[in-house]
């Protein structure tokens, strides 16, 4: 065996496991704010940590408290997760999920046109850093010479919204819905 192959293309990062300190507050951001599927729920088995998925997927996302119940995130400084990314299969997909945040009220950090993809971050309710981003088509990711895009443009986040969704927004705003 030649082991200095290559990795598969085909090879994935298939889930982030996430120690939370409050199970349920974590769960229902992503389950309600982010709109995974809970697919399993370990405490009816005694076990501390939730699954949750997109489609038919297994689990994308694990929670759990083991080692973190009533925790706090690593101050500045420390090592550890900067962020993980949720891959939005297009622009009206993450468009969608801007639009769950912008309903709820949820904090954004900012969105960053980063050439090959476009991107919006924000923290989970235990600080762990998020990345909502989609994919520009393969063909984009390379200038003329060939060589990766890669760029970090800030850009106004509402500004994904479509003119409903922007007018949505705009009538819940004008009714104090939201701010």
């Amino acid at each position: 065996m030649n082991r200095a192959q290559p990795l598969p293309a085909e090879v994935r990062i298939g889930h982030v496991h996430l120690r939370v300190s409050d199970l349920a507050r974590a769960t229902a951001f992503y389950r309600d704010v982010l709109g995974f599927k809970l697919v399993g729920d370990g405490s009816r088995a005694g076990v501390a940590a939730t699954f949750l998925a997109a489609g038919d997927y297994h689990h994308h996302i694990a929670l759990n408290t083991f080692e973190s119940a009533g925790g706090t995130p690593p101050p500045p400084g420390h090592t550890g997760l900067y962020h993980f990314a949720i891959l939005y299969p297009d622009r009206a997909a993450l468009s969608q999920a801007v639009w769950r945040l912008f309903v709820r009220d949820y904090p954004i950090e900012g969105g960053r046109d980063h050439g090959g993809t476009v991107s919006v971050y924000l923290k989970d309710p235990d600080g762990n850093g998020l990345e909502l981003t989609y994919d520009r088509p393969r063909d984009q990711w390379f200038d003329e010479r060939g060589e990766f895009v890669l760029r970090n443009d800030r850009f106004a986040v509402c500004d994904l919204l479509d003119e409903e969704g922007t007018a949505l927004l705009e009538r819940q705003r004008a009714a104090g819905v939201i701010n």
